[in-house]
């Protein structure tokens, strides 16, 4: 049996090595996984409350349109019910959106490098891909409108991009905004929002009654911390996001990931305490970069992308033996760096330790 064409050369989403698997090979009695860009504080007390309480219903199909959660969101961004698409992950809405509107022939233009699922679902849907290169760890906006052309459907800006951590500005990104033709989507995918302290980070979702064309996806998995329940959504315009729906799994969203996301929202103690935890993290390693001479890009998500002028391999594996497992720089096309999630106090101190020790080899 035969995949389809597009298909072959690709290969599966590679995710950071998963803790047990370090502990069991390198004999270490503690491992903290600092690759994935999770939350190090977990979810509020109210989800996991509602998680233990859901579990009673676990023989029972989800809601498949995820009415309370749909009631929940919707209310918070001041949009229609009707605007939203909850996925399995932000990740599904981005392979929704593909599968919807891409077919041979047409094209996507997207940064590079950035979430790699962009290209990724546009391939498998048989479209090409135009990857403009980031300047300084930023969309090269003005470069990504020049390549748009008559055969392209969707624009992908990645804000905060992803693995740089640079945001685009309000004016910057309005200015694009008005720049794209009105039949190209474009899609924010703000799933660092939450982190953000940036003051010019553009409020996108308002944005959506002038242009139709816009869709805002958000995610549950970073900072409100359910990374494992897999829920995110998709914003925009009511008549669009409508259109897309039948292209979404049924009962692609559990009962669980919902119920957690539901009262998620209710707790915005918890999530601004991850917020100033983060930018607590960030400035660590800011000042780490700035005593020891290095480049890091100014992140506003919860990593840090850090040139150490030492191969990202001999980074990852040193830092794995002391039982840190980051982000490989060399396979995000920054070839002496390491992207590092901001965990907590304690894990930023231990790890600005290590690469000080690495720094002094």
């Amino acid at each position: 049996m035969l995949v389809k064409e597009s298909m072959k050369g690709l290969t599966p989403y590679q995710p950071g090595k998963p803790v047990d698997e370090v502990k069991r090979e390198l004999g270490l009695d503690k491992v903290v996984k600092l690759a994935s860009n999770e939350n190090p504080y977990g979810c509020s007390p109210l989800a996991k409350e509602a998680i233990t309480q859901a579990l009673t219903d676990v023989a029972v199909y989800p809601d498949g349109y995820a009415q309370k959660l749909r009631t929940k969101v919707a209310g918070r961004l001041k949009v229609s019910e009707k605007q939203l698409l909850f996925g399995n992950g932000s990740d599904e809405v981005i392979l929704i959106l593909c599968r919807a509107l891409l077919s041979k022939g047409d094209n996507i233009v997207t940064a590079v490098p950035t979430f790699p699922q962009y290209r990724h679902n546009a391939v498998i849907e048989g479209a090409a891909v135009k990857e403009i290169p980031v300047v300084n760890g930023a969309h090269n906006l003005d470069a990504m409108r020049e390549a748009i052309d008559e055969h392209t459907k969707i624009v992908f800006v990645c804000n905060p991009n992803n693995p740089t951590g640079n945001s685009i500005g309000k004016e910057a990104f309005t200015r694009f905004l008005e720049s794209v033709p009105e039949h190209v989507i474009v899609v924010s995918d703000e799933a660092y929002y939450e982190y953000v302290t940036e003051e010019d980070y553009p409020d996108t979702v308002p944005m959506i009654a002038k242009h139709k064309n816009l869709v805002v996806l958000r995610t549950f998995s970073k900072a409100y911390g359910l990374a494992s329940l897999r829920i995110g959504y998709g914003v925009g315009d009511e008549a669009f996001m409508q259109s897309l729906d039948p292209a979404r799994e049924p009962f692609n969203t559990s009962t669980i990931a919902q119920m957690a996301a539901y009262y998620s929202l209710e707790d915005d103690r918890f999530l601004e305490d991850c917020r100033q935890k983060n930018r607590e993290g960030i400035e660590m390693f800011e000042e780490f970069c700035r005593e020891e001479g290095l480049h890091c890009y100014p992140s506003q998500g919860n990593f840090v992308l850090i040139d150490l002028g030492v191969p990202g391999t001999d980074i990852f594996n040193r830092l794995l033996k002391a039982g840190y497992i980051v982000r490989n720089g060399e396979a995000l096309g920054f070839p002496t760096s390491a992207r590092i999630t901001v965990g907590t106090r304690e894990q930023n101190e231990e790890i600005i330790a290590e690469l000080k020790a690495l720094l002094r080899q």
